[in-house]
């Protein structure tokens, strides 16, 4: 037993656990008071304009000019295409899929004033009309404050990518107040793995989230609705078909975003001018649909609550897809995650309500639809189906409704992933030119070059020739891993020059094809440790 405890303890000190348990209610903290922050300036922004702090957007914009109405997203746009140009590194603002990044990279690619300046845009985005989600930019915040610690330890990969987690779920549970969808989360779409070391300082820092949540926005869910329950279990295979309507709606929206993405790179506007162009086409439409203005958890509310018509919900299925897909190619701030439980409320209502004009004796009200068209639709968006679920359950507190919503969810995930094969966060990183879907490895083959692991010239060969014309294939110091494996295995060799990288007539030293594999089957040893340990 003395050996076997002393045995576990050096591994547990070697991962730098100790450390991690210590940072991480730290992280806690810091990311729970960011949220608020976040939150805060966001109404501020809001109020400017609107005359509310609150999520009841709508009630207000009927209050309001429409001139207001058309122009407060474009002088927003002015200011976040300003700060885009002269503040922000990139010229885009950052999300959950730069995070995925940062976890393949072991914490490094979060640079922390250029995260500040990205959630500032994202106020300024939201709080004058975009229409987005809070809890994407939130996520990015939360992992940017994470991974700030990084750099004042000595951990190794494995713990870094922890800190990362810590900073993830606080941010979620902060955002929701829903702690075990933070944790979930955390490690479903970030971390990648359940390993059992990871769970307690994930579950600490989001709990600590939650804590400052509930002390400053109190201990309420999101949405207050009234008690809903399954009519009937012959309405089973109805939730199935509800499933596959979200991977529809969920593929529609998706394919929207990128397509549009796509369509605005290619109209030559200046950076600065785009979001003020494409905030003025928000506010048009917001003229006719305030709907769409912001996060939407006023109407999403309304869904739950059987309040909105069958045809309202239908139209606001196609606008605020087109609304979410221009505020993003337009280079507003924002997310993805409200903006999908918006279109699963809406698709699960207009199917309730479809679904009770036929079967009227069997159907369930449209506001149980709509909370599984919920987690139906953003859990096919975010690949997410786990801590979705949970997130849903802890947004209404419809735990009751867990059979009928794991169905939905499970064929709704279900078909999106058979067509589309990655989450939309997967699908903007190989956009990017970064596939990951498979899992962190892959990435480092090709971040990998060939002098990381090439045998130098011993001393006095240094200005070895060669004749890349007649010696046949060689490697560059510069090329991949990847395209080291292909060489190897395209050549039959066991060994080939490397050449300098500006002189390919200069050797500097020899690859071996089996240094590269034990490089790679140690990169992929240590994500497997990692998973399961």
């Amino acid at each position: 037993m003395r050996s076997t405890i002393r045995v576990n303890l050096k591994s547990y000190l070697e991962h730098g656990f100790p450390q991690v348990w210590l940072i991480s209610p730290l992280i806690g903290v810091l990311v729970g008071i960011a949220a608020i922050l976040f939150r805060e300036g966001i109404g501020l922004i809001q109020l400017l304009w609107l005359g509310t702090r609150s999520e009841h957007v709508v009630t207000a914009a009927a209050g309001v000019s429409p001139w207001v109405i058309l122009l407060a997203p474009a002088v927003g746009g002015l200011l976040v295409g300003l700060l885009l140009k002269y503040l922000q590194p990139m010229q885009r603002t950052y999300s959950v899929a730069d995070v995925i990044e940062a976890r393949a990279k072991a914490g490094d690619g979060l640079p922390f004033w250029s995260g500040l300046s990205s959630a500032l845009i994202t106020m300024i985005s939201l709080g004058s009309g975009g229409s987005a989600g809070r809890e994407g930019p939130m996520v990015h915040l939360g992992a940017t404050l994470g991974a700030l610690f990084t750099n004042f330890t000595s951990l190794p990969a494995s713990s870094r990518r922890l800190l990362l987690a810590c900073g993830v779920a606080s941010a979620v549970s902060g955002s929701f107040n829903a702690p075990i969808a933070g944790l979930l989360f955390a490690h479903e779409v970030i971390l990648g793995h359940y390993a059992l070391s990871a769970i307690a300082p994930v579950a600490i820092a989001s709990a600590m989230g939650a804590i400052l949540s509930r002390l400053w926005f109190g201990d309420v869910a999101a949405f207050v609705i009234p008690a809903h329950q399954v009519t009937s279990y012959w309405e089973f295979p109805a939730f199935a078909l509800l499933g596959l309507t979200c991977a529809a709606v969920a593929i529609l929206f998706q394919c929207s975003l990128i397509g549009t993405d796509w369509l605005a790179r290619h109209v030559p506007l200046p950076t600065w001018l785009r979001p003020a162009v494409g905030g003025l086409m928000v506010g048009a439409i917001a003229l006719f649909f305030p709907e769409i203005i912001g996060v939407g958890y006023e109407t999403t509310d309304a869904a739950l609550r059987n309040q909105l018509s069958l045809q309202l919900m239908l139209v606001l299925l196609a606008v605020k897809t087109a609304a979410t897909a221009i505020t993003l190619a337009s280079r507003f701030g924002g997310g993805i995650f409200s903006p999908a439980l918006y279109l699963g409320a809406m698709a699960g209502g207009a199917f309730g309500l479809i679904a009770a004009a036929a079967f009227p004796e069997l159907a369930s009200s449209e506001g149980l639809y709509s909370i599984l068209g919920m987690g139906g639709v953003a859990a096919a968006v975010l690949g997410a189906p786990i801590s979705t679920t949970v997130i849903v359950f802890e947004l209404t507190g419809g735990y009751a409704l867990s059979l009928a919503l794991l169905l939905t969810v499970s064929f709704a995930v279900g078909l999106t992933h058979a067509l589309l094969g990655k989450s939309y966060f997967h699908w903007q990183l190989e956009i990017r030119g970064l596939s990951l879907a498979a899992g962190s490895h892959l990435y480092l083959r090709d971040q990998v070059k060939v002098r990381d692991f090439m045998d130098p010239l011993p001393e006095g060969q240094e200005n070895a020739s060669f004749d890349p014309a007649k010696d046949g294939l060689y490697l560059q110091e510069g090329d991949t891993l990847t395209k080291a494996l292909r060489s190897f295995d395209e050549s039959g060799e066991a060994s080939l020059p490397v050449v300098h990288a500006k002189d390919p007539t200069r050797v500097v030293g020899h690859a071996r094809h089996v240094r590269s594999l034990r490089f790679f089957n140690r990169a992929l040893i240590d994500e497997s440790t990692e998973a399961h340990y």
